[in-house]
């Protein structure tokens, strides 16, 4: 035994073998509950290494298929026509290579089979090598080439295809001219699902656009201009020798590093968040740590006393116990890492609809190796705080259990763990986000979320004990004294079962709120169909067309295309040059669509100044309206002077007027708004909005229109409201599976928190059951509590849930705050139904024993 003695004379020494030799033997009659202790972290753990290894493929596979993501060396984009000197430009960039140019604009199409009708984005694209990386996916595959070459066919996006009952071979209408389908779009270079849906595509040969009558005044077309260059031009170095000329023409442009960059940064930014979401799962399981610590370490008092009067120190004590933790921890964090590397080989099935690659699956050993150290470190601060007082554990314990074992003194190493932690949470969240704002606001709002969820916590606590119905039954009386009584869980469930349960009911709100924002096409008397492109020749035509179809027309407005040419007397040249005036190059590249009146309408309201409605004396600078927002971004005010080119006649106006747009309102909203008597003869289109009563009604006006108006192009709101509730919910599926992790961590920690309080709830039972209860009673007092308990966590998550949408909705998404609670009730039965089931099901063996044989078996 004298390898067990430590001698008291001196400075001892820690003789880690020993202490290591201890942890593995005091842990052998223990290791079911230290497995509990496993299982709180492990799904953490599975979430950041699923989540990181898919980032750090994607990010290969991105790196990979760069080339494919734009199909050329460079490209060029404009949204005006190019003029003769930017032509002599983009033939300049071209010479030793190739080139292919493309016209894209939204219109009407419809499929003469069926004859329904769609708005699509046309792609005019000429004879040329684009794709040059990459392909154009058809079905037929040589469909991609020979719509180009053989006459009138156009390529149909797949999903168009199959909603319109159509097939290659059919026959579609774009404008003025038909096209027969060569074949079935499956995908273009860069395009992901999720685009495809909201803008579903046409190709169609660009030597066809002008026959289709369909690209006029005022229209909104954009020119893409697409380069192989010669294997010696780095294309990088050819844009920043060219950067000030490019963007004195108002010309995008893009690289294949550039889209790599970008690219990459928007889907880096996609997997830190989910990442945070996946830690918030790893700090509920290390609240469950702490508490798992916390009840093993009572239950260990008598060894620990033990150990202290053989003349073990309180830090030798400490250190074995320590030793335990960090061996479970370190065993948590590897079954984790091996879930969550299974985990990914679902993930690109999961994220398909975003993503514009195809994510290949293999094992990241940086992800994993950092998720393990992550939790190996997160559960040992946590522990860190039920161990400390493993050092201030008095020998006399052995001899009066029920003397004070802990030393009242505040030990200020707590103090260091607590630092400890929020530090850890803070420097994580900012290799994950990238600044320090928003690692604090993250941090921050990780630390609000448990002290609120902690607070009514304790609130329920001392209402329940302050106001315990003396006059209730007995049942009724012991359920409720179980949430205050030593020991008990209730602290620990609503913080864990609450924060899983606030981060689903948060995206649920949230969904509906933004929902709600767009659903307006279900409202009564508002707009959802939007006529545009009406040539001022074809204005009164249009409106016969839609009361003769017993349509109403709710608003017709004129539009006016024009440019910035100054502010306040600066150029685009002088913004360029000086980049401390903060003004956007944009605003001077940019086309402008504005229109005239004399009077606000509904979604404006006046900020500050006085709106003139009408011009008469047009020789002095023009008083206009800006909208509050644009005009800070413009660094703009009451007074200041603007010059418009208004195809080529320059307009001096002055700001007298700012206004407020609701622009979530169905109306046609505008930065700028001139004042009548100016702009009547200026070329323009009209738009015009009316309402449909019936899917139907909408079909047969719109196949009207295109058979009428070929060049006038329809907005189905309806149809725009359900392709953005299918993409919400695909981005909250993504969610929720991630939020998944949380609450399945919360019943974890539920089902470890039962169980590590079980043996106090054998003694209670059976002396219970030794004084006569029925097994009813006992079953109705352990229900009645897990129903409160249940209860509870899943309500104090609803609240904060409510609160952290307010908080979205209002500061965030800037969108007034109307939640639709509805969904709430399910989440909160379910939960609180689980927790009961979870908590009667770990009962259950005390109920079906006699007692004696219970007592024998909890002390062996």
């Amino acid at each position: 035994m004298s390898d067990t003695i430590i001698h008291l004379p001196g400075k001892r020494p820690l003789r880690l073998r020993w202490l290591l030799k201890m942890a593995w033997r005091d842990s052998r009659r223990n290791r079911g509950r230290l497995a509990l202790f496993i299982s709180s972290i492990v799904l953490g753990i599975a979430a950041l290494v699923a989540i990181n290894s898919f980032a750090d493929n994607l990010r290969a596979d991105i790196d990979r298929q760069a080339k494919s993501l734009i199909g050329a060396d460079l490209v060029i984009a404009a949204n005006k026509e190019i003029e003769q000197d930017q032509q002599q430009l983009l033939d300049s960039i071209a010479v030793g290579g190739d080139r292919s140019d493309e016209v894209r604009f939204v219109s009407m199409v419809q499929f003469k089979s069926t004859g329904g009708t769609r708005l699509v984005q046309v792609r005019a694209l000429e004879r040329g090598g684009f794709p040059y990386y990459g392909a154009i996916e058809t079905e037929p595959q040589s469909a991609s080439r020979t719509f180009r070459e053989e006459g009138r066919k156009a390529l149909v996006d797949q999903t168009l295809l199959l909603q319109y009952n159509a097939k290659p071979g059919d026959s579609i209408q774009v404008g003025n001219q038909t096209f027969e389908i060569a074949g079935a779009l499956h995908k273009i270079p860069g395009q992901t699902a999720m685009t495809a849906t909201v803008a579903p595509a046409v190709y169609i040969p660009r030597h066809y656009l002008e026959e289709t009558g369909l690209v006029q005044k005022g229209s909104r077309v954009s020119y893409y201009h697409y380069y192989k260059l010669p294997e010696t031009t780095d294309p990088d170095k050819l844009v920043k020798r060219l950067e000030k000329r490019l963007d004195e023409a108002g010309f995008g442009y893009d690289t294949i590093e550039s889209r790599k960059e970008s690219t990459g940064k928007s889907y880096e930014d996609l997997a830190r968040f989910l990442a945070l979401v996946g830690f918030v799962a790893l700090l509920l399981g290390c609240v469950g740590v702490a508490s798992a610590v916390h009840v093993y370490i009572r239950e260990k008092l008598a060894t620990i006393g033990v150990l202290r009067c053989l003349g073990v120190s309180g830090k030798q004590a400490f250190l074995i116990y320590l030793f335990q933790v960090i061996v479970m921890g370190l065993i948590g964090s590897v079954v984790g890492a091996i879930l969550g590397s299974l985990i990914q080989l679902y993930l690109p099935e999961l994220f398909k609809t975003f993503l514009p690659v195809e994510v290949t699956v293999a094992v990241s050993w940086a992800a994993i190796g950092q998720g393990i150290a992550i939790g190996v470190v997160v559960a040992v601060l946590f522990a860190l705080l039920p161990l400390l007082s493993i050092r201030n554990i008095s020998p006399l314990i052995t001899l009066r259990a029920g003397i004070e074992h802990v030393s009242k003194q505040k030990d200020k190493l707590r103090w260091g763990v607590y630092v400890l932690i929020v530090a850890f949470i803070f420097l994580f969240s900012y290799f994950q986000l990238g600044t320090w704002l928003q690692a604090l606001a993250f941090t921050g709002g990780v630390f609000v979320g448990f002290v609120v969820l902690a607070l009514i916590a304790r609130l329920m606590m001392w209402a329940v004990k302050r106001f315990f119905p003396v006059h209730w039954g007995y049942v009724w009386r012991q359920s409720l004294a179980n949430l205050y009584r030593p020991n008990n869980q209730t602290l620990l469930l609503t913080v864990s079962i609450g924060l899983g349960t606030a981060l689903i009911a948060t995206l649920f709100l949230m969904q509906r709120i933004l929902l709600s924002e767009v659903a307006f096409a279900a409202s009564e008397n508002q707009p959802n169909m939007v006529l545009f492109d009406i040539q001022s020749a074809q204005k009164e035509e249009v409106a016969n067309l839609v009361r003769q179809q017993g349509l109403p027309i709710l608003q017709s407005v004129p539009v006016v295309t024009m440019r910035l040419e100054e502010i306040n007397g600066l150029t685009g040249a002088d913004v360029r040059a000086d980049t401390t005036l903060g003004i956007s190059e944009r605003a001077f590249t940019r086309e402008f669509r504005v229109t005239y009146r004399d009077s606000l309408i509904s979604s404006e309201k006046t900020v500050e100044g006085t709106w003139q409605g009408e011009v008469t004396n047009q020789s002095a600078a023009i008083p206009i309206s800006i909208e509050e927002g644009y005009a800070e971004r413009l660094k703009a005010g009451l007074g200041d002077t603007l010059i418009f080119n208004v195809q080529g006649a320059l307009i001096p106006t002055v700001i007298t007027h700012l206004r407020e747009v609701e622009w979530n309102r169905v109306q046609t909203n505008f930065l700028l708004l001139f004042p009548k008597g100016v702009l009547e003869e200026a070329p323009q289109f009209h738009v015009l909005m009316t309402r449909t009563d019936t899917d139907e009604q909408a079909a047969v006006f719109q196949q009207t229109l295109v058979r009428q108006f070929p060049n006038v192009s329809a907005i189905d709101l309806g149809l725009i409201l359900e392709t953005l509730d299918d993409i919400l919910g695909k981005i909250s599926f993504v969610i929720r599976f991630m939020a998944l992790f949380s609450i399945s961590t919360g019943l974890l920690v539920l089902i470890g928190s039962i169980n590590n309080s079980k043996y106090q709830r054998v003694q209670e039972s059976v002396l219970l059951r030794t004084l006569g209860a029925s097994r009813k009673q006992i079953l109705g007092i352990n229900a009645f509590e897990y129903l409160l308990l249940g209860a509870l966590a899943a309500g104090t998550g609803i609240i904060l849930s409510v609160a952290a949408s307010w908080a979205l909705a209002v500061f965030s998404f800037e969108v007034a705050f109307v939640p639709d609670l509805s969904p709430l009730l399910p989440v909160f039965i379910g939960i609180t139904a689980l927790t009961v089931f979870i908590g009667m099901l770990n009962s259950r063996g005390i109920l079906n024993r006699p007692p004696l044989e219970v007592l024998r078996r909890e002390a062996a």
